[in-house]
């Protein structure tokens, strides 16, 4: 089998060039090259020295991969004949996707690989930024980077961005963290004698120099939280500080138990948002809920029981469990058979039961959701009526009882007689897949919203509540009704 060997050029002209590399390719008989826009390559055909290049391999697909894949293909072709050699820029290890492919294809057993030095273009980048990458530094590919992959800390480097277009997308991705005018710096022919740095606000990143092969983006790490209100461990270390001996008072005395009712508070307003497809409200509403999750975690950090990483630990672990259609190698075919193996396998980790099988879903913040849990617990294992039609005739049984009860009965029989009432409504609402919570914070905002139509009917009047009589009172809030229906 021959050998391909891959080669590195260096990052910029032939006085640049290792000893040792110019030598090998002196005395190579057969070199590819995967682009020849590099500038060593002008002065080694000067030198006699010649290159196949892979120029017209881009010019064929509208995205690299493919790019990166036939030049693969091609390498592997041609080894099979003869010893070949594959120059790259910079070093073969370093932001090199087709050397990554041919490394597999190795270890596949294609190929006989070798692959020799190079200068990557990292060290006269930091040069040319004077930067020590023992402070942390990230190296991303501009053709494929997340902005969720960015250490907003560190120093970040961006390669592969080849022209204008791909400098618009990279300066989109950075737009959701950083702020518009970020400084970022474009580094282009580090190195070299054509060695070329310019600032600019990240707005113009696309906008202010030629973009070409040769070029690196460096954003410099944020230097204050303020810059970086967009990340995670900014909010994080707000809580952390708020927390802290320097902190708020407020948030120093906190406890899981005296936070409950303000984790209703958020998740209600939070509905509520949905309700307005309120999206800017829903922003805020979320904001607050996670404020109330980083809370609790920091709690659990502070004393020592867990942490925010433990939360998430758990919690993802618990989605690639439960989601083996995605994650795994099992097939589903609708939403209904989702929801039938998340069941199961919520089953098959909880083991065997032992005890009531109502044990766990009582809860104290609300009466509904432990009817509504009740039941359906209770109809899981069969306790449930067969349709329907069962709830609405138990509805009126018990709504008849009551009102017997009314009318001779005592407090404490009307309060018991009122409570079979709403159990039953509650058992009416899930057999039409109704959150009865949901349904009476809905109901509860509706009230308010139309109440507060009448009460500024009553202002705008100047006279006080007393001298409207109900049904003036009445008419207002059909007035509301009518309001609410015509922008809906």
């Amino acid at each position: 089998m021959h050998k391909l060997t891959v080669i590195g050029l260096g990052a910029a002209e032939l006085s640049q060039l290792q000893v040792g590399v110019y030598k090998k390719l002196k005395s190579a008989k057969k070199i590819y090259v995967r682009t020849m826009d590099h500038p060593v390559i002008r002065e080694l055909q000067e030198e006699g020295i010649e290159f196949e290049s892979f120029d017209a391999v881009y010019e064929k697909h509208g995205t690299f991969q493919p790019v990166y894949q036939e030049i693969t293909e091609k390498l592997i072709e041609a080894v099979q004949h003869e010893p070949i050699m594959y120059a790259v820029p910079g070093h073969p290890l370093v932001a090199e996707q087709t050397v990554q492919l041919l490394i597999e294809a190795e270890r596949l057993g294609g190929i006989n690989l070798s692959i020799e030095g190079g200068q990557s273009f990292l060290d006269p980048i930091f040069g040319a930024l004077k930067i020590d990458p023992i402070e942390g530094f990230q190296l991303l590919d501009g053709t494929s980077f997340s902005i969720h992959d960015v250490n907003m800390r560190g120093h970040l480097l961006i390669a592969q961005v080849y022209d204008s277009f791909s400098a618009s997308e990279v300066k989109l991705s950075l737009m959701e963290k950083y702020r518009d005018d970020y400084p970022v710096t474009i580094v282009t022919a580090a190195g070299s004698s054509l060695e070329k740095l310019t600032t600019v606000p990240l707005y113009e990143l696309d906008q202010s120099v030629e973009i070409n092969n040769l070029t690196t983006i460096y954003v410099p790490p944020i230097e204050n939280d303020l810059d970086a209100l967009r990340d995670w461990t900014t909010f994080r270390r707000i809580i952390a500080t708020l927390r802290g001996p320097n902190g708020c008072p407020w948030d120093q005395k906190q406890t899981h138990e005296s936070l409950k009712k303000y984790m209703l508070e958020e998740v209600h307003e939070f509905l509520a948002a949905i309700d307005d497809e309120d999206d800017f409200g829903m922003v805020e509403e979320l904001g607050d809920v996670l404020l109330q999750v980083f809370l609790h975690a920091q709690i659990g950090e502070d004393n020592g029981y867990f942490n925010l990483e433990e939360v998430l630990s758990s919690i993802s672990e618990k989605m690639i469990r439960r989601h083996p259609h995605v994650f795994g190698e099992v097939s589903v075919e609708d939403a209904d058979e989702v929801v039938a193996n998340w069941e199961a396998i919520k089953k098959q980790e909880k083991g065997e039961q032992t005890g009531s099988i109502l044990k766990g879903e009582y809860r104290a913040s609300s009466s509904l959701q432990t009817s509504y849990n009740y039941q359906k617990k209770c109809a899981s294992v069969g306790f449930d009526w067969p349709n329907e039609e069962g709830a609405w005739e138990k509805f009126l049984e018990e709504w008849k009882e009551f009102k017997e009860e009314v009318i001779k009965g005592t407090p404490a029989s009307r309060l018991d007689e009122f409570g079979d009432v709403l159990f039953t409504l509650v058992n009416i609402a899930r057999f039409y897949k109704i959150s009865p919570e949901e349904a009476l914070v809905h109901a509860n905002e509706k009230f308010v919203r139309r109440f507060h139509y009448v009460e500024q009917k009553v202002i705008e009047s100047g006279l006080p509540f007393s001298d409207f009589t109900l049904e003036q009172l009445d008419a207002f809030w059909n007035e509301a009704k009518v309001l609410e229906k015509g922008e809906n």
